[in-house]
Order: structure tokens, then sequence, then C-alpha cells
């Protein structure tokens, strides 16, 4: 089977994509069924609240990553030798500092929040258990070794036996009905579960983290090259979380009927991140050895990511009232709107997550985070803005506007702006309809 997009890439490639599609595809419908199972029980209301508590804490412990992840995978592979070394003192890294963002996060919101707890779903408490959550997923080190020796598969596989175990304790939550503080637990549950299936895979592979040693001089060393994308990886949360933070000034329903919306519109963005990571690689082969293909292969790359968000997106569009009502019945009225406005971001998440690697490649480090603070200073303006004109709606107008404007940042720049141009093309199907018209 080939797709159109993918012509120019080698079969190894394209059967990596496949592959790597369908090893992700099991736990991401398995996760998105539990989830709209969980919003249909907890009404827009109580799903707003763990909306707000969900979207608040994520932006807080985007500081707890240290956007090391990077940095690891590239340390491990220019020195394997030096690997306990690495593994052990980016783990101490981020313990010690998702340690102190508990207290944190939880201060944050005690001295700025305007929003009175309802009985029986403490805001405070909630937000202390997912602010502690992110302790955990300091164990991600662990998948970032294993990407550095291309070995995704094994993360994967434990992914997917902590999203079968998640379901289950979820649905057990649903059926004997259990309050919202509890799914706030289970979502806790979840980073825990991952970080001791992470453990025993490592282990499992011949390997102690016990070896595992800290080193003062190469944690400073780490922490100078990764603080630009300690503050990109804020920004990139500010900017696809604020608007349920924000929304909250106009209640806990209005959080939940945009974060119902959002959740359809986002849970298939796995997608351009199992493509784009499958084929980078032959990309940036090429651009070792032929600039030409180098440039083709990226042109074919957005095409390609266009030709399946686009009709997507045409199709919610004229369809979400009625996907809405079939998923989640008549408690999200308002949401269908929402929907079909946000679901166009899509185009733009999956533009965006090819451009990014490129900006990778080329070593184009401010210019993504330029780009990234470009879309959360739109979206926060525009929030202020559309928000007490039209709640949810607005919302998802500035989310467009602002995925918008942060992927076509390149054309203002002059080294990336044939970038831009190109992608410009494949939005508009230029390019599609030029290849038509060849044959």
């Amino acid at each position: 089977m080939k797709l159109p997009g993918l012509k120019g890439f080698d079969e190894e490639a394209v059967g990596k994509y496949f592959k790597n599609t369908g090893w992700l595809l099991f736990g991401k419908i398995l996760s998105m069924v539990v989830n709209f199972m969980i919003i249909r029980y907890l009404g827009a209301s109580s799903f707003g609240d763990l909306s707000f508590a969900d979207a608040f804490t994520m932006i807080v412990a985007a500081v707890g990553a240290l956007g090391l992840d990077s940095f690891i995978i590239r340390e491990i592979i220019n020195e394997p030798l030096k690997r306990d070394e690495i593994l052990g003192t980016s783990l101490y890294m981020r313990l010690g500092v998702n340690f102190l963002l508990i207290p944190a996060t939880v201060g944050v919101y005690l001295i700025f929040h305007q929003y009175a707890d309802k009985p029986g779903a403490p805001l405070t408490w909630i937000i202390f258990i997912l602010a502690f959550a992110s302790f955990f997923k300091s164990f991600n080190v662990i998948d970032s070794y294993f990407q550095s020796q291309v070995s995704a598969k094994y993360v994967v596989q434990v992914q997917n036996v902590c999203v079968v175990l998640s379901a289950v304790v979820k649905i057990i939550l649903v059926v004997f009905q259990l309050p919202l503080i509890y799914f706030a637990l289970a979502l806790a549950f979840d980073s825990f579960i991952l970080a001791l299936g992470l453990v025993y895979m490592y282990q499992k592979r011949g390997f102690r983290i016990l070896n595992w040693t800290f080193d003062r001089s190469r944690a400073e060393n780490l922490l100078k090259k990764s603080f630009p994308l300690i503050l990109s990886a804020v920004m990139v949360s500010i900017y696809m979380r604020i608007d349920q933070v924000m929304l909250k000034e106009v209640g806990s329903k209005e959080v939940g009927i945009y974060s119902a919306a959002a959740k359809i519109s986002e849970a298939w963005f796995f997608i351009p991140v199992a493509i784009v990571t499958s084929v980078f690689p032959a990309i940036v082969h090429a651009r070792k050895t032929d600039l030409e293909r180098y440039n083709t292969r990226l042109r074919n790359l957005y095409d390609l990511l266009v030709l399946i968000s686009l009709p997507v997106a045409v199709f919610i569009s004229f369809f979400a009232n009625d996907i809405i009502y079939f998923i989640f019945t008549n408690k999200f009225e308002g949401a269908g709107p929402m929907l079909a406005i946000h679901i166009w971001s899509g185009i733009f998440v999956f533009l965006g997550s090819a451009s990014s690697q490129y900006l990778l490649a080329e070593g184009y480090t401010m210019i993504a985070f330029q780009r990234t603070a470009l879309g959360a200073i739109v979206n926060i303006l525009l929030n202020l803005w559309l928000i007490p004109l039209h709640g949810g709606l607005g919302a998802s107008v500035a989310t467009l506007i602002a995925y918008f404007a942060s992927t076509f940042y390149l054309l203002f720049i002059s080294k990336t702006r044939d970038q831009g141009i190109m992608m410009l093309k494949s939005l508009f199907l230029v390019t599609a309809f030029q290849k038509i018209f060849k044959r």
C-alpha cells in the first residue's frame, strides 16, 4: 500500500511508519473511549473542574522536564559508556525540581485563584494530587534512553499495558459512581504505573538503575544547554492549555463543554508525531547527501499531513453537533460549534510537528522558541478579548488563530521562509494539484 505523500521515501521508512502507528493505535483508541466515558459520566461542571486542574498543573509541570529529553538522547549517543552517569544525573535533577514544584503549584493556585471549591470536589486537593503525579514523570528519562537505542517499541509496550490497567481502574470508578477526586487519583496512578513499567523494562533489558550516578558538572552542563528548551516547553504548555485556565473565569461548566470539544479535536494528534518520528531519519539522511532530495521529502511530508488532516477537518465541521450528541448525549450542549472551529487547528498541529523537526535538524532552536512564544502570546491576548464575549467559542477561535500564527511564523524569518512557503503550498493543495496534472 502506498500513500501519495510518502513518495520519495524508502520502503523501510514507510514500513516503519505503519509499524509505529500500529503499535500506538490500540492504546490510543482504548484511552480515547475510556476518556469519553469519563467525560459523559462526570458532566460538564465536574469535568470542567478536572480539566482546569489538569491544565493548570501541566503548565507548571512543563518546568519539571527541564527540556532534557533531546539532550539525553544526544549525550548517550555521543558517550555510550557514560550512560549511567547521564541517566542518573538527569533523573536526580528532575526528581529534585518536580519535588519542589508540588508545593509551588499549590501555592500559586492558592495565591491567585478566585474560584470557590465545591463541596465534595475541592480543587486545591485535586491540584495537589495532579502536581504530585508530575513527580513520577521524572522517570521518562528511561524513555529517552530507549529512543537513543532506536528501541521505542519497548516503551510503547509498557504504555499499552499501562493504558489497559488505567482503563480498568477508570471504568471501575464510573461503575461505582465515585466522586471527582478519585478521577484525579486515577490520573496520578497513570503516571505511577508508567514510571514503574519503564523501570521494569529497563531492568528486564539487563541494566540496573542502582548503578546510576549523579555528576554535578554534567548537571550544570545539561542545564545550561537545555535552559532555552525549558522556556520553550513552558510556552508550549501555555498556548496549548491556557484557554482552559482562563475559561474558569466564565465557570466550570463552560470549561467542561470546551474541554469536551477539545478532547475530540485532539484525540488524533498522536498521528503526526508517529509519522514524523518514523520518516524524519530518512529526511535527515537526505540532508547530508542530497539537498534536492531533502527538500522533496519535506514537501512530500507536508503534503501527506495536509491530505490526512484536511478531509477530517471538513467532515467533523459538518457533523460536529451530531458527533457531540452521539458521544456525550445532551450533557454538553454548545460543544458542537466549538468542535467545528477547534478541529481546524489540527491541520496546523500536523504541519507544526513536521516543521519543528526541520528546525531541530537545522539547529534553529531559537526560531523554534520564538514561534512557540508567539503562539502563546497570541493565544493569551485573543483569549482575554474573546472569552468574555463568547466563552468557549471565543477560546476555540483563539486557539485556531494561535496555532496558525505559530506554524507560519517561519514566513517572517528569511532563512526559514522557503519552508513556510512550502507549507503554504501544501495547505492550499498547490503541490498536490501539480502532481496530479503532471501525470
